[in-house]
C-alpha cells in the first residue's frame, strides 16, 4: 500500500503529471492517426540535438555555481566558431570539426572571464548570470554588425563588407544534418538518427568519466561542502573555476551540434533565452540547483523535447482554426520550464 506513496514521494507528484500528460498526448495522437513513425523519428531528432547543451548545465551545478543561465555565453562562443569555419571555406566533416576545433580555445578563454566573475559574486551566481548572458547577447548585437566577416552566405547581400550579417546563416552546403544522417537508418518508418544519438551520448561518457576523475571529484567535493573542501586543501575558487569554463565549452561545442542538426545559425537575439530550456530540462529529469546526474540530463531532455514535439501536431488537430495551437504550445512549454525553475528550491545559488 505503501509503494504508491513511496514512488510519488521519490519522483514528485508534478513530475508524475508531466508523464502522465505526455502518455495523453500520445494516445490522443494514436487516436488522431498522426504519423507516428515522423513523431517518433522528430523526438529523437530533437532529443539528441538538444542532449550536449543540457550537459552545459552538469559542470556548473557539480561546482556549486548552480544552474548556468549564463549558457548565451558559451553558445555565442559556439556561433562565432561555426562563422569562422564557414568564412573559412570549410565543408563537410571539415567544417564542423573545424568549427568544434576553433570553439574549445574561444569557449575556454571566454569561460575563465565569466568564471572569474562567478568568483567575485558567490551567493548570486543565478542572478548574475542571466544578467551576463542577456547583457553579452546584447553586445553581439552589435558585434555582428562591426565584424569583418566576407563570405557572401553570410553577409547582406546588400550593402557588401561591413553591412553586417544576416540574422540567420544557413548551413545547406556546408555541413547540415551531417550528424543526422551519419550511419541514419530507418526501422519502421522511423528514421533513426544513428550520428546525432551517438555523439550526444559520447558526449555524455566523457563528463560521467570527467566525475569520477580526481578533478571531477575534487569539483564536486568544492560544490557539496566548500568549506571542508577548503579545510581539506582543495582550491574552491579553482573547483568553480573548473566548472564554469567547462559549462561554457560544452555550451559552445552544443550550440555547433544543434545548429548542424537545425540547418541554421540564428544570430542577434535569438540565443537570449536558450539557457531556459536546458535547465528546465535537466530539472525535469530530477536534477536540483545543487545535484545533478547524467541520468538526469538524459531524461529530462527526452521527456522536455517529446512534449513540445508531440504537443504541436496534437494541438493542430483538436483546433485547426486559427494560431491557437501555437498559443498552446507556447503555454505547454512555458508551464514546463516554469514548473522547473520553480524545483531550484531559492537556496541562494
Amino acid at each position: 500500500m505503501n509503494n504508491p506513496k513511496l514512488m510519488i514521494q521519490k519522483m514528485g507528484l508534478p513530475r508524475l503529471i508531466i508523464l502522465a500528460f505526455l502518455l495523453l498526448l500520445t494516445v490522443t495522437a494514436v487516436f488522431q492517426r498522426q504519423d507516428l513513425a515522423t513523431l517518433t523519428s522528430d523526438v529523437l531528432v530533437r532529443f539528441g540535438m538538444n542532449l550536449v547543451m543540457s550537459l552545459a548545465m552538469v559542470p556548473a551545478v557539480l561546482s556549486g555555481t548552480g544552474m548556468n543561465f549564463g549558457l548565451p555565453v558559451g553558445l555565442l562562443c559556439g556561433i562565432l566558431a561555426g562563422l569562422i569555419s564557414i568564412e573559412l571555406g570549410l565543408l563537410g566533416w571539415a567544417g564542423i570539426l573545424a568549427a568544434i576545433a576553433i570553439s574549445l580555445p574561444i569557449g575556454a578563454a571566454t569561460g575563465w572571464l565569466y568564471g572569474k566573475l562567478l568568483n567575485a559574486v558567490k551567493g548570486s551566481e543565478m542572478v548574475v548570470g542571466t544578467y551576463v548572458g542577456y547583457s553579452v547577447v546584447s553586445l553581439m548585437c552589435i558585434g555582428w554588425l562591426v565584424i569583418p566577416f566576407r563570405s557572401p552566405e553570410m553577409v547582406w547581400p546588400i550593402g557588401g563588407q561591413g553591412s553586417g550579417l544576416r540574422s540567420t546563416i544557413a548551413l545547406a552546403g556546408n555541413y547540415d544534418a551531417i550528424f543526422n544522417n551519419f550511419l541514419s537508418f530507418t526501422v519502421f518508418g522511423v528514421k533513426i538518427p544513428t550520428g546525432l544519438i551517438l555523439f550526444s551520448l559520447f558526449a555524455c561518457l566523457l563528463m560521467w568519466l570527467f566525475t569520477r576523475s580526481k578533478t571531477g571529484i575534487s569539483m564536486q567535493a568544492a560544490g557539496d561542502n566548500p568549506r571542508f573542501a577548503a579545510a581539506s586543501g582543495i582550491s574552491v575558487d579553482r573547483s568553480r573555476m573548473v566548472g564554469t569554463v567547462l559549462s561554457t565549452v560544452i555550451g559552445a561545442v552544443g550550440i555547433i551540434f544543434y545548429a548542424q542538426s537545425f540547418g541554421f545559425y540564428q544570430l542577434y537575439n535569438a540565443p537570449l533565452n536558450m539557457a531556459f530550456a536546458p535547465v528546465a530540462a535537466v530539472l525535469l529529469g530530477g536534477a536540483s540547483a545543487g545535484k545533478i546526474r547524467i541520468s538526469h540530463v538524459i531524461l529530462g531532455t527526452f521527456l522536455f523535447q517529446a512534449l513540445l514535439t508531440i504537443a504541436l501536431p496534437v494541438a493542430n488537430q483538436l483546433m485547426p482554426e486559427g494560431s491557437l495551437s501555437e498559443v498552446i504550445r507556447i503555454i505547454v512549454s512555458n508551464g514546463i520550464i516554469l514548473y522547473a525553475l520553480s524545483q531550484t528550491g531559492g537556496k541562494g545559488k
